[in-house]
């Protein structure tokens, strides 16, 4: 389990680093995917194993794990892409860019009680539906940020998408785990918090390859509309890198909008005969 996921979780964490073809990147997720394939065939075939992927067996859980990780690859976008672009492009401080996600992190921390009531009035399909929908609106219209965004856009925006999320994990992940006998929780707790770790780590990387690879494309081209005269050409590092981040916010708005259609097939589950 260890040289699987570690093998993974380095191997994709040093994209940004090393690039998709490098030997150390290939030579990790190679090995990484190796051994998690013996790990999981060995674990299906022991009576007492460490964590049972048999779990997966049972639908809602599978759906919630799916959601969950299609919801993280959207949800990264918003830990990378908005402070490169507050700090980067628009060159505002660290503290303040620290500021203008304050109120995002007050709405989660506010919500996290709220949404463990709304879940047992409502379910989470009702919740999923809401937060998901505001997560698409959200990062579609941060795949259209420009030079001029006020401040406060910025940190409405920003809260706003919070507050979705808010509305998504917790419930999701809660009903998945509704399903499972209760001597089964135990797995499905430890392979949600593994999942999370593992699609942050491949997340993080997709999104930051994408946002490179598009930056560097536009910076070519503006390089070729400088030389013509219609760009400034001290405005084409922070143009391409304002069109990257666009551009990879368009893609995690892709991934959210995934996870909203799955979430659309939720039901809540019928509560599993503890002795099963």
């Amino acid at each position: 389990s260890s040289l699987g996921f570690g093998g993974l979780l380095y191997g994709f964490s040093s994209v940004g680093d090393f690039g998709w073809v490098s030997i150390h990147v290939i030579v990790a997720i190679a090995v990484g995917f190796l051994a998690l394939i013996i790990f999981i065939f060995r674990q299906l075939r022991m009576e007492d194993p460490m964590l049972d992927f048999r779990i997966y067996k049972y639908p809602m859980f599978a759906l919630s794990s799916v959601i969950s990780v299609t919801s993280s690859a959207s949800m990264f976008s918003r830990m990378i892409l908005t402070p490169l672009y507050v700090q980067t492009v628009r060159e505002i401080s660290p503290i303040y860019s620290g500021i203008l996600m304050l109120p995002g992190a007050i709405v989660m921390g506010l919500m996290s009680p709220i949404t463990g009531r709304l879940f047992d009035k409502y379910g989470a399909k009702v919740l999923a539906i809401i937060g998901l929908s505001i997560l698409v609106v959200t990062t579609y219209l941060l795949s259209f940020l420009t030079m001029e965004d006020s401040y406060v856009y910025l940190m409405t925006l920003y809260t706003t998408r919070m507050f979705g999320m808010s509305l998504v994990m917790m419930p999701v992940m809660t009903n998945g785990l509704n399903e499972l006998p209760m001597k089964a929780n135990p797995h499905g707790t430890a392979m949600n918090n593994t999942l999370q770790q593992v699609s942050g780590a491949i997340g993080s990387a997709i999104l930051l390859t994408i946002m490179t690879k598009r930056s560097e494309a536009e910076k070519d081209f503006l390089q070729k509309q400088a030389e013509e005269g219609k760009v400034f050409e001290f405005d084409i590092k922070l143009l391409a890198m304002l069109e990257g981040i666009n551009y990879t916010f368009f893609i995690s708005t892709v991934f959210a909008l995934i996870a909203l259609i799955l979430a659309l097939f939720i039901r809540r589950p019928k509560i599993p005969n503890q002795e099963d």
